[in-house]
């Protein structure tokens, strides 16, 4: 059985990933054009810490295509290495790492500079999972027969908002640094 570090070590970098995505290629660099890394120190912070980080990701996944180029755009301001593995060409990692019994993505694993699995965040951040968890409630029972168009709508106005809300973004990275800060300590 591989180890998280192998899949690291077998990853894309994030940068290759995402230039060669087929499924919200366009979105998901709309998200990295416009996000501004906070001025808080938390990249410089970052650096002296060697970590590295491995999504687990999938390119037709909305929540992914805001959360992976945020996590982008600290790892290049922190000269961290950020690689991706995708979860359905081997389901074994990503089944060490599920979420409530699921295989909810992103998923991004930290690691210390010897390998070693310190934590992990994901599949999103709070806020965005409160919109997550209200768009679900307000869809019709799956028994009904609009309920593939519905959810069809619902969640493609829901990646207009990934793409476009800037605060949702800066909750990503809140909620993302949260986490690598209380590894860290």
């Amino acid at each position: 059985m591989k180890t998280e570090q192998q899949y690291f070590e077998e990853g894309k970098s994030i940068q290759t990933y995402m230039n060669e995505m087929g499924t919200l290629k366009e979105e998901s660099f709309a998200v990295y054009e416009q996000f501004q890394l906070p001025a808080d120190g938390f990249a410089e912070e970052l650096k002296q810490n060697k970590l590295h980080f491995l999504t687990i990701t999938e390119d037709w996944c909305g929540d992914a295509m805001m959360i992976n180029p945020v996590i982008r755009k600290l790892a290049e301001a922190a000269d961290i290495e950020m690689r991706v593995a995708l979860r359905d060409a081997d389901t074994d990692l990503i089944d060490r790492h599920l979420t409530n019994g699921g295989r909810a993505i992103p998923m991004v694993l930290i690691f210390d500079n010897q390998g070693n699995l310190l934590g992990k965040w994901g599949p999103r951040a709070p806020k965005a999972q409160q919109i997550v968890d209200e768009v679900r409630a307000a869809l019709p029972p799956k028994e009904d027969p609009s309920f593939a168009e519905k959810q069809k709508e619902a969640f493609g106005s829901l990646r207009k908002r990934y793409t476009e809300d800037p605060v949702l973004w800066s909750d990503v990275y809140d909620s993302f640094k949260e986490t690598v800060l209380a590894i860290m300590k």
